[in-house]
């Protein structure tokens, strides 16, 4: 009997082992499905919010270049000598300077992270960054040149009813007088408020196109 109960004990002590071996292998197995389940997941997502940011630095480049343009344009128009070649460039300066940009972020790829956890991206100075650009940066370009756009409407369009002849937009803006702008008045007034507006607007898109350009660099290294 005590032989008996002996190898019965061994067995079941060879069974429980055996179990628990099991267990330990299904569970390393089902580990290693989830965390291949969980880089798969953020290879696709930063490959998708890639794609997002690559429109959205052109769309910014675009607007910046734009804005550039506005500064130069108002600076001259501010500072001409009012020559004839001046008097005759003086409606393509204007077109640079009375008009507006909008700008909507693709936001798709970083909305769909979230909702699976930002834990989701390993590398914890992306996952800085990718908050910073859509939670902050992208919100403040965004007012930057709305701003520029409410200028626009509140500003300029009561100007442009009075006193433009015809317009094109972002091509020329032709006046009834040039003495609008050649002279002292509230219109070149508008025009010094407006040139701050752009460069400030133009900082604000500047480093928000470095941050993209910062994220770019860090997730190429991650798909690599």
């Amino acid at each position: 009997m005590e032989n008996k109960t002996s190898k019965y004990f061994k067995y079941a002590i060879g069974e429980i082992i055996l179990v628990v071996i099991g267990i330990l292998i299904a569970l390393s197995i089902n580990n290693w499905n989830e965390a291949r389940k969980s880089q798969v997941f953020e290879e696709e997502i930063l490959t998708q919010v890639q794609a997002n940011l690559i429109k959205d630095k052109l769309s910014l480049e675009d607007i910046s270049l734009n804005f550039k343009k506005a500064i130069t344009s108002s600076n001259k128009i501010l500072e001409s000598a009012w020559s004839q070649q001046d008097k005759d460039s003086l409606q393509f300066w204007l077109a640079n300077v009375i008009m507006f940009d909008r700008f909507q972020p693709l936001t798709n790829a970083y909305e769909v992270l979230k909702s699976k956890g930002l834990d989701q991206i390993k590398n914890k100075e992306l996952r800085f960054l990718l908050g910073s650009y859509y939670d902050d940066q992208v919100y403040h370009a965004i007012k930057s040149i709305g701003d520029v756009e409410e200028t626009f409407k509140n500003d300029w369009i009561p100007i442009m009813r009075a006193e433009v002849l015809d317009m094109k937009f972002k091509t020329y803006v032709i006046l009834r007088d040039i003495k609008l702008f050649s002279e002292e008045s509230m219109a070149r007034n508008i025009l010094r408020i407006n040139r701050d507006n752009f460069n400030g607007g133009k900082i604000r898109i500047d480093n928000t196109i470095k941050t993209i350009d910062e994220i770019q660099d860090i997730i190429t290294k991650e798909l690599n």
